[in-house]
C-alpha cells in the first residue's frame, strides 16, 4: 500500500478524521438516518442496513491501494457524522481526488465539513507533495457544487455523459486545487474554521 492510501487520524478543531473501521458502522448508520439521506437521488450515501457492507467496500479499496477512507467525527461533540476519501489515488501522478463524502444532515453548516477538507488538503498537499486534488459530483447537485466552490477549488468543466448512474445518464463536474493554490484555500478555511471555533 502506498503512502497516499494509506489512513492516519487527523485531528482539527471542528473535525476528526479517523482511519475507517468496521466497528464505525452501527454509529455511521445513525448518522445517515440523520436526514436520510439514502433518500437523496443524484447521490449514494448507504442506508443503516448497508453502513457495514459500504465500510468492507471501501476497506477492500484501500488494501487494493485505490482509496483511503476516513469516518468524520464532530470533534466538539464525539458523535460520528459522516465519511471521506481519497479516491481515484494516483501517486505517479501525485493527484487524488477528494470524494464519496457525506454528513449528516445536522452537521452541514457546521463547520466540520470546511475542517474536514482543510485536514485533507492538508495532508495531499504538505505531506503527500500532490501537484493536485480533484473533486468529482453529479452535475444536479447543486449543494455539492457550490460547497466545493466555496473551498476555492476551480471548476475545470463538465464531462457529459460520463456514466451510467442509478439508471440514468450522470453528467459530472469535475473541480480542482493545484499545489500553488494552495496557500491562499488554506487561509480562506481557516478563516471559515475560525468563524466557528470559540
Amino acid at each position: 500500500m502506498t503512502a497516499f492510501a494509506e489512513t492516519v487520524q487527523l485531528t482539527g478543531p471542528l473535525a476528526t478524521l479517523e482511519p475507517l473501521a468496521p466497528d464505525h458502522a452501527t454509529d455511521l448508520g445513525r448518522a445517515a438516518a440523520d436526514g436520510e439521506l439514502w433518500k437523496i437521488w443524484y447521490t449514494t450515501v448507504p442506508t443503516p442496513e448497508e453502513m457495514a457492507a459500504e465500510i468492507g467496500r471501501r476497506l477492500s479499496l484501500q488494501a487494493e491501494g485505490s482509496m483511503a477512507p476516513w469516518a468524520i467525527r464532530d470533534t466538539r461533540t464525539g458523535r460520528l457524522v459522516g465519511m471521506t476519501t481519497y479516491c481515484n489515488i494516483s501517486p505517479e501522478n501525485l493527484r487524488v481526488e477528494i470524494g464519496y463524502t457525506w454528513m449528516a444532515a445536522s452537521a452541514h453548516g457546521t463547520g466540520v465539513n470546511p475542517d474536514a477538507k482543510r485536514l485533507l488538503l492538508e495532508r495531499a498537499f504538505d505531506v503527500l507533495g500532490c501537484n493536485a486534488v480533484y473533486f468529482h459530483t453529479h452535475w444536479h447537485n447543486h449543494q455539492s457544487r457550490a460547497s466545493i466552490a466555496r473551498l476555492g477549488a476551480k471548476q475545470d468543466g463538465v464531462l457529459r455523459s460520463y456514466q451510467v448512474y442509478k439508471g440514468t445518464v450522470r453528467d459530472t463536474v469535475t473541480f480542482s486545487i493545484l499545489n500553488n493554490e494552495w496557500p491562499a484555500v488554506r487561509l480562506g478555511l481557516d478563516a471559515r474554521v475560525a468563524q466557528h471555533v470559540g
